[in-house]
């Protein structure tokens, strides 16, 4: 593996000074609170969703100009109820984070089902890697663990800043999983996928001006978009496919469906590439909009410097 891959962060005892002590007091609660009822964690965390409605207008502005750039001709009404459902889901989401991390291989499994494994399957009698593009999907920490579970992956993530966050994420995340790869580790990725690992990327984001072009993602014509997925894409020994997570509606837990590979991608064209990207995103983020993560800046990057905000 390459030598700059993420080595498993040892727990130190200047995790124990005062600095950490929120941290601890943070960790403890959710800890105790990923065994209570599944069902009942979802209504807590519906309540701490309209409680950050209610006190998060920063993030709350952030979320309805996204919507609103994204979806123009959607009624305000609607958008509203998008907003307002959003919200409900991100406090599940922190509710989410101890399930991901503490629970059981067999409450993961229970409540997660994969659809589209024989995909990776193919593709392993084959000797190629898959490179699984996902997005930020609000419940992400427990579909981490869902998918290690059905087939164990290596994951391209950002570590935490807080070093005892850090801790727990990797080892969380890393439960049902192989091992993670700093986001900077390109060169390790490339090696996992030419071994012939199931290698999960989001491409969703806003990573800023370098190797990003300018195409449209829903309504917003020229938003930054990452050409790294392509870096891995053009790789010979890889496979391309699409995961989406979402949560079921009835309460019943999760459902990850891995798409069949994508055929002719990439094609060379850079810019053809990356918008069919956006393309394969948009579908996935449709089929449950409110699950997904508006809360990001995702238009912060403007194609030029002394262009105005759009969330200004």
């Amino acid at each position: 593996m390459s030598k700059n891959k993420v080595l498993q962060p040892n727990f130190k005892l200047s995790f124990l000074l005062p600095k950490y002590w929120l941290t601890w007091l943070g960790v403890t609660i959710l800890y105790c609170v990923s065994w209570l009822p599944y069902r009942f964690q979802l209504f807590l965390g519906r309540q701490i969703g309209k409680l950050l409605l209610l006190i998060g207008s920063s993030r709350k502005k952030v979320a309805e100009r996204n919507l609103a750039l994204c979806f123009p001709e959607m009624s305000e009404s609607e958008r509203q109820r998008i907003l307002k459902t959003n919200f409900e889901n991100t406090g599940i989401a922190l509710l989410e984070t101890g399930m991901g991390w503490w629970w059981p291989e067999w409450r993961v499994k229970r409540k997660c089902k994969v659809v589209g494994l024989e995909h990776l399957e193919q593709a392993q009698k084959e000797g190629k890697g898959v490179l699984l593009l996902a997005m930020h999907y609000l419940s992400a920490e427990i579909n981490c663990r869902g998918i290690g579970t059905g087939h164990p992956m290596v994951v391209f993530y950002r570590p935490h800043n807080n070093p005892l966050m850090e801790y727990f994420q990797y080892r969380g995340r890393g439960r049902s999983n192989k091992y993670m790869l700093g986001k900077k580790d390109v060169k390790g990725l490339l090696k996992a996928l030419n071994d012939g690992e199931s290698c999960i990327y989001l491409p969703d984001q806003d990573y800023g001006r370098n190797r990003s072009l300018f195409v449209p993602f829903f309504a917003v014509p020229d938003a930054a978009t990452t050409t790294g997925t392509l870096i891995f894409a053009r790789n010979k020994n890889t496979y391309s496919h699409m995961l989406i997570p979402t949560r079921n509606d009835d309460g019943s837990g999760y459902t990850l469906e891995i798409k069949p590979r994508l055929e002719n991608f990439p094609t060379g064209d850079d810019m053809a590439d990356v918008i069919r990207v956006n393309q394969e995103l948009e579908k996935a983020i449709l089929v449950k909009p409110e699950q997904y993560m508006w809360l990001h800046r995702r238009f912060k990057t403007r194609p030029n410097k002394s262009d105005p905000s759009l969330y200004k």
